[in-house]
């Protein structure tokens, strides 16, 4: 799978002499070449990376020393940080407005110079804290300011839902932002880097820098506008497709006085169709979605490729699949989503398309084309892989149920998707830079970042990415009650259990959100709850428009919100008056996911800062995660130990083998992403993209 940038993200020609003017014409040309060097040497000089190991001594080697390094004791580190910070507290308070001020000018100075020590940071942090609290009002608490301290210092740091990431980030930003080659803050997506980004403008003007945010609809001017700024939100997908859009523009070059000669000459050059710095520090939002979950998708840019026999061939291939038999013809391994043509399929396939010229005269070809139509009827299914919206197929992201419409699958397979649904069929794009954002984001010299569900994913984020994991404790105690797992043999039952739950607790006037994992299996609760009488919300990738509206109700009384994955990232559910005291949100999770993150980033969204909540779980064994990761014997067994109800112990490790087994999977698949990405950059030399 990869995003298509397409033609009206991609720069033409004339696009990008128009850039130039615009940009030549203004305050840029009024810089002295020194403020112009440093400004933009981001844009050549990338941080080194590292090789992943290759054979197995390599592979030993590095696994143990991220293993050590992973096991460090961090967390003394920032109490120490805390403690200053809070004998600070009083003194920092005393200050005039100006006088503050004048202390956060001085800190800006000496961080631009890279001055700092760590006793200047501590100092920093509690003058960072109380403007901010002059500011806006919010006073950081001891764990925001140890989740500040841990982002600069290049950390990970799981912070549970609810606990104010936004501030958190804005905090550190501050610090990172004052280096002077600015600070990109990615969120998940455009709406809440627009959002951040005016929330905290003021106070960041307060503090002697500028902010901006960069989204998709953005014209180059404006994005180069954005990440002139000191502090930018955007989102990950804008972040890395603006610089493969960048070293397209560079066409390898590798001195920055060449980009200086040529922009001081004038005519064509590439710095005018610069947008981006280079990559300087990151602060990752919800970085485990971002950094993991996104991080087997590369991206691609790519363009229009007119090929009209490609797109019949993938037409053909789709009228012919219906013709084979499962099993005898092909085979579907649903563990490995790959569909195999057996001896006979192959022999099949040669009397169908007998009487067919062009790509279907060549053996290979035709079956590649068959078994990519017969892979899109059995494993990409509507309203769960994607949906049909105005013509098109439009791909949902599996981890957080959002539309992607940027998006397509790769080598013919969102084409074989197309002709089964009967639309309009579009030719294959042509590749002009790819990177995966494994590759990308180790560029940056400064990453860190923070989610609610790091923890399980802290060795991948030391082995990949060479950052440690620190879990930050909450505010307050967490009361939140799990009331465990519910296990059902037929999906049926499942969903019948799931509606009688939500219709009890609906009767007791309490709050319920509903976690599904498909646009098809909330719309189908949908219909059980319609059958029950029981008002209720629905959000998913086709009914998406008021996600902030639907998000911040589900907390009222005698609410009921049925939500995909993508409920849950960048709005608060409030309780209303009264929940607390009925005993605070209930969540239920429809289905156990395929990673124990996203359950918990469900959970996560009732028992906040020490409000109560209850959470349960159910789970079918005709669900993905029980068909496709558990081995045969412990299907078998978890067929005997199911009770139609209340899971057992045993049952409920295995549910849990299946999840690390979908996790190691998972992993493989994006370590295969960053070593394609380093094939492709040793063997094919001419292909861009690369640094």
């Amino acid at each position: 799978m990869a995003f298509d940038i397409g033609p009206q993200n991609t720069r033409s020609q004339d696009e990008s002499q128009q850039t130039q003017v615009d940009l030549r014409g203004g305050a840029a040309m009024l810089q002295s070449p020194m403020a112009v060097a440093r400004q933009w040497r981001g844009v050549i000089h990338h941080k080194p990376l590292k090789r992943t190991p290759r054979d197995a001594a390599d592979k030993i080697w590095h696994t143990s020393v991220s293993w050590l390094a992973m096991h460090q004791p961090r967390m003394g580190g920032l109490h120490r940080t805390l403690k200053c910070v809070l004998a600070l507290e009083k003194s920092t308070k005393d200050l005039g407005d100006a006088a503050l001020s004048d202390k956060l000018a001085d800190f800006r100075e000496s961080f631009r110079r890279r001055r700092e020590t760590r006793e200047m940071a501590s100092e920093a942090i509690a003058a960072v804290r109380e403007q901010a609290r002059r500011r806006t009002g919010l006073q950081a608490y001891p764990n925001q300011i140890l989740a500040a301290d841990a982002l600069y210092r290049q950390y990970i740091a799981e912070v549970a839902t609810g606990e104010g990431k936004s501030l958190i980030a804005a905090i550190a930003s501050v610090l990172l932002g004052w280096r002077g080659a600015g600070c990109h803050v990615v969120t998940v997506n455009d709406y809440l880097a627009r959002r951040d980004a005016e929330r905290w403008t003021e106070f960041f003007k307060s503090c002697g820098l500028t902010t901006a945010w960069v989204d998709g609809d953005m014209l180059p001017p404006d994005r180069r506008r954005g990440y002139a700024a000191d502090v930018t939100y955007l989102t990950n997908k804008e972040a890395c497709a603006d610089f493969l859009r960048d070293q397209l523009a560079l066409r390898g070059r590798k001195r920055l006085g060449d980009l200086l000669l040529e922009d001081y000459l004038g005519g064509r050059s590439a710095m005018g169709q610069l947008v981006m710095r280079g990559l300087p520090v990151a602060i990752v939002d919800e970085v485990d979605s971002i950094l993991l979950d996104e991080a087997a998708t590369p991206l691609i840019i790519s363009g229009d490729a007119p090929n009209d026999e490609s797109v019949e061939a993938f037409t053909t291939a789709a009228t012919l699949a219906p013709q084979f038999t499962l099993d005898d013809d092909y085979t579907v391994n649903q563990r490995y989503r790959e569909v195999r043509l057996t001896s006979r399929g192959r022999q099949r396939a040669a009397e169908l398309c007998g009487h067919i010229d062009g790509v279907f005269a060549s053996p290979r070809r035709r079956e590649e084309l068959l078994a990519q139509a017969l892979t899109a009827r059995h494993l990409f299914l509507r309203d769960e892989q994607y949906i049909v919206h105005d013509g098109k197929i439009v791909i949902i992201d599996e981890s957080t149920g959002r539309q992607m419409p940027d998006r397509t699958w790769r080598d013919g397979l969102h084409q074989a998707v197309e002709a089964k649904e009967q639309v309009e069929v579009n030719p294959p794009k042509a590749t002009f830079a790819r990177v995966s954002f494994q590759r990308f984001f180790r560029g940056y010299r400064h990453l860190c970042g923070m989610s609610g569900t790091t923890w399980e994913g802290r060795h991948e984020f030391q082995l990949i990415y060479e950052r440690p994991t620190v879990r930050i404790p909450t505010n307050k105690p967490v009361i939140r009650k799990h009331q465990g797992l519910r296990a059902y043999r037929k999906s049926d039952a499942r969903w019948n259990a799931v509606a009688d739950e939500v219709q009890r607790l609906h009767a007791a006037a309490l709050p319920v959100l509903v976690g599904t994992t498909s646009v098809d299996a909330s719309e189908l609760l949908s219909r059980l709850l319609q059958q029950r009488q029981i008002p209720h919300a629905v959000l998913n990738a086709v009914r998406h428009e008021e996600e902030a509206q639907i998000v911040a109700m589900a907390g009222q009384r005698s609410a009921v919100t049925i939500a995909t994955n993508m409920a849950g990232r960048g709005t608060d559910i409030l309780l209303g008056a009264g929940v607390e005291t009925l005993g605070g949100l209930h969540v239920i999770a429809a289905t156990v996911q395929a990673s124990a993150r996203l359950d918990r980033q469900l959970f996560g969204r009732a028992g906040r800062q020490g409000q109560p909540g209850v959470t349960v779980m159910f789970v079918a064994l005709e669900d993905e995660l029980a068909r496709r990761y558990l081995p045969a014997w412990a299907r078998r067994l978890a067929v005997t130990l199911t009770r139609e109800g209340p899971a057992g112990g045993l049952l409920r490790r295995l549910m849990k083998m299946a999840q690390q087994r979908a996790d190691r999977m998972a992993f493989g698949n994006r370590k295969q992403v960053l070593r394609q990405d380093e094939w492709l950059e040793d063997n094919v030399g001419f292909a861009p993209g690369g640094y």
